[in-house]
């Protein structure tokens, strides 16, 4: 997939930690809006250098859609699969890369819900 392109769209960074699966233009049928979707899944590599990553292993994903800025004024949503890293030795013990792309309390990028706040710390 060619990801020179979608880099420009996506959040700054983005792809250094996930890799494009799908690309769509959709319509949701209820309203008759076309809307893209890109479908995101994590890259296996834990980022916290501090944690030994022999005792852990990939086990499973969870699945997040955040909105991010229209394209030619078409909503564009994300579908990212992030991965979850299970100890091998005590399995109840699960860990998650940190990122800081997904703004708190919303289902929208950091720099979407920045912009949409007016707080100016969005440098598009």
């Amino acid at each position: 997939m060619e990801t020179t392109i979608i880099s420009y769209i996506l959040p700054k960074g983005l792809l250094e930690h996930f890799t494009v699966i799908t690309v769509y233009e959709l319509c949701n049928i209820n309203v008759k809006e076309h809307y893209f979707e890109i479908s995101l899944e994590e890259n296996n590599r834990i980022l916290n250098e501090e944690i030994d990553i022999s005792q852990y292993e990939s086990k499973g994903f969870t699945e997040i859609t955040i909105q991010d800025f229209p394209i030619r004024g078409k909503a564009l949503f994300l579908k990212i699969k992030r991965r979850r890293w299970r100890n091998k030795i005590n399995p109840s013990t699960i860990i998650r890369n940190d990122f800081s792309f997904v703004a708190e309390g919303s289902g929208f990028t950091q720099e979407l819900s920045d912009f949409l706040k007016g707080t100016g710390r969005y440098k598009g």
